[in-house]
């Protein structure tokens, strides 16, 4: 396959390509990717609202949502419409400041992260050599804001909440880097658009997820504690600490909490397709149903179909993966505090580091199936 191309240089190239000067184009180019990043992941975000209500409705046996809207699609709109408009109260004996601060800080490194998300060959913000790590240290920064709203809520529980955020961000974010420097090892790059490239080629058959089976279980553990799904959700357990660091917020800055949790679904969802179910890899490989049909692989209408396809692939993996988790959370009870930390680090971190060595093992013992 031909190897991914990043979607500023093709633009900024046809903007010059029209007569506009190269300093005009880049600054035609920069407010693009924010705006792609906040429409793409907003009516991810709603997609999944109406899809977790309704999912959970026929995991009991409702109907949901159905009189707003066709099928109730404007139902997720309402509710966003409805944060807009509330008031937004802040606690007489909170820190302003931090209080404020908090949500944009969570909500920001996720929205960040998109830009290394690749929806197709071609179809990525920007292709950089160090996607992965980029994506890793900008998760990091999220546990940051989580504590400081619990802190600056001058309420007990908020507080309780945040730290539960902290301890559990630390205890998976390890288990998950160490899943991830064995698909990083196995594919010799960081980049997205690598892994994915160096899943194709056999289909089905060259996705990560039969060589790291062990790694994706790992991963995806950790992805749902990160995005705190149950049975991870202990941060925000109403039963026990009301709402968590959610306690004291109202109006737009409790719809950024609420944004950035799906927000981070969505974008799990899709790290999972892309670095182990070959993100817009089809099943069988493209080049054997060109062969079949007798067509040319440099056929210009092949391409375009390939294109579509290809993102196409890329939404259902990630929509199946987003099925499993709202499916978790009727499914699985959650798990106490002390059992969630041990997971992490008694159990995850010693079987992550041994895959990695295992990983590292096989690579030089068989380089051509691992990548070497």
């Amino acid at each position: 396959m031909n190897p991914g191309i990043d979607l500023q240089g093709t633009f900024i190239e046809s903007l010059k390509d029209l007569g506009l000067p190269a300093g005009t184009a880049k600054a035609v180019w920069m407010p693009l990717p924010m705006i792609l990043m906040i429409i793409g992941a907003t009516v991810g975000v709603l997609t999944c609202v109406w899809l977790e209500r309704k999912i959970s409705a026929a995991a009991q046996q409702r109907i949901g949502p159905e009189y707003i809207g066709p099928l109730g699609l404007l139902a997720p709109v309402a509710d966003g419409l409805k944060l807009v408009f509330k008031e937004d109260i802040v606690p007489a004996k909170s820190d302003p400041l931090l209080f404020t601060l908090g949500p944009i800080i969570v909500v920001l490194p996720v929205f960040l992260s998109y830009l290394i998300v690749p929806f197709g060959q071609n179809l990525v913000i920007t292709d950089i050599g160090t996607g992965v790590f980029l994506w890793i240290a900008l998760s990091s920064i999220q546990p940051i804001g989580l504590l400081m709203a619990g802190y600056a809520s001058n309420n007990k529980y908020s507080l309780l909440g945040g730290l539960r955020a902290a301890a559990q961000s630390i205890s998976y974010e390890i288990p998950l880097a160490l899943a991830v420097l064995a698909v990083v090892m196995m594919s010799n790059s960081l980049s997205t658009i690598d892994i994915v490239n160096q899943q194709s080629g056999y289909g089905i058959l060259g996705w990560n997820v039969w060589r790291q089976p062990v790694g994706f279980i790992i991963f995806w553990i950790a992805a749902l504690a990160e995005c705190e799904r149950m049975p991870f959700d202990l941060p925000e357990a109403e039963e026990e600490i009301v709402a968590g660091y959610q306690t004291e917020y109202s109006g737009m800055k409790f719809a950024l909490f609420y944004l950035s949790s799906y927000v981070n679904l969505v974008l799990s969802a899709l790290l999972v397709s892309i670095l182990y179910l070959g993100g817009w890899d089809f099943p069988i490989p493209i080049n054997l149903v060109a062969g079949w049909l007798g067509v040319s692989e440099t056929n210009p209408l092949l391409q375009v179909i390939t294109a579509s396809l290809g993102i196409t692939m890329t939404v259902l993996k990630a929509y199946f993966l987003v099925f499993i988790a709202i499916l978790l959370r009727w499914t699985v009870p959650r798990v106490r505090i002390d059992q969630l930390l041990d997971l992490g680090w008694k159990f995850l971190l010693p079987i992550g580091l041994v895959n990695l060595l295992i990983t590292a093992a096989l690579k030089l013992a068989f380089p051509v199936a691992f990548g070497g």
